[in-house]
């Protein structure tokens, strides 16, 4: 049965008459009469007849009414929750982030939109920046990074935001020879051996694309993504490393700057481009935009 005409029987219920409920409905009385005439047909049953020259419920009528009741006030209900989530950010947000940009960013950002009445659902992806477009198809919003030299994703299905800059620097053990040295020069390192992530990660990128500026080619032992393994094999002596600067967490190693590269990594934001009309998807991103803000202040 369709629902405004299920309005119109409940406002004759309500006002008695066809011309009354008329006039309510900004219908003419036969609008009124041939939309109650329809939604009998509908039901298989009489729900009106004649009194005078009036029309009265029949007892069908009267219990199809209190069924209106409460179809109209689902609808209603429902039509105010979409309301709400037009003009509010409200909902479940599906976020991707690479590891360690999870562990600096996300208490925050969850912080930021807690009392919002936005829910985010985080998983922890460690991925390149090009499983971007895939990821997009399983969540809203994906932190990716890059080696700042390198080219943001261009795609017409993917808008990128980038977030904020984080430097990348040489990470030593504490008994290392040049521990106690402000910056070191990549040529001061040519016989090392470095602890490297897998290639195609921004942290190898960075690697390769230092190496290339300065014409010392790295020798890299391991190939380890997770940060905390890197650490705890360069404060076993096996190697030095990059490491994001905000990521370090071993309290025994030192970091230094390179001498005369900038090393950084970017992060960025990527969502489809329809996403962003989604208010709790923008208040997601906001979040970490603001948080993000504090990090680098």
């Amino acid at each position: 049965m369709d629902a405004e005409r299920l309005r119109v029987l409940r406002e004759l219920a309500d006002r008695g008459t066809v011309s009354a409920t008329a006039a309510a409905l900004s219908m003419t009385p036969s609008a009124v009469s041939q939309q109650l005439k329809i939604l009998a047909r509908e039901a298989g049953v009489a729900i009106l007849e004649p009194d005078g020259r009036r029309l009265r419920l029949t007892d069908a009528g009267h219990a199809l009414v209190l069924r209106a009741e409460d179809v109209l006030a689902a609808l209603d209900r429902a039509s105010a929750e979409m309301a709400s989530y037009r003009g509010s950010p409200r909902g479940r947000v599906r976020v991707a982030l690479f590891p360690s940009g999870a562990a600096l960013l996300l208490p925050g950002v969850l912080a930021r939109i807690s009392e919002l009445g936005v829910e985010i659902e985080a998983q922890d992806v460690d991925e390149p920046a090009s499983a971007v477009p895939a990821l997009l198809a399983d969540f809203d919003v994906v932190l990716t990074h890059r080696d700042e030299r390198a080219p943001s994703l261009i795609s017409p299905r993917v808008r990128t935001e980038a977030l904020m800059r984080e430097p990348i620097d040489l990470l030593l053990g504490p008994g290392h020879p040049l521990a106690d040295r402000s910056e070191v020069g990549l040529d001061e390192l040519a016989d090392e051996s470095w602890i490297s992530v897998r290639g195609g990660f921004p942290v190898d990128d960075v690697l390769q694309s230092v190496a290339a500026a300065t014409g010392v080619q790295p020798r890299v032992v391991q190939r380890i993504n997770d940060f905390r393994v890197i650490e705890e094999l360069v404060a076993a002596g096996y190697g030095v490393a990059l490491m994001p600067r905000y990521a370090l967490a071993h309290p025994g190693l030192v970091c230094k700057r390179l001498a005369g590269v900038r090393a950084a990594r970017i992060y960025e934001l990527a969502t489809r481009p329809a996403a962003t009309d989604r208010p709790a998807v923008g208040a997601v991103l906001a979040a970490f935009r603001e948080e993000s803000a504090t990090v680098n202040g």
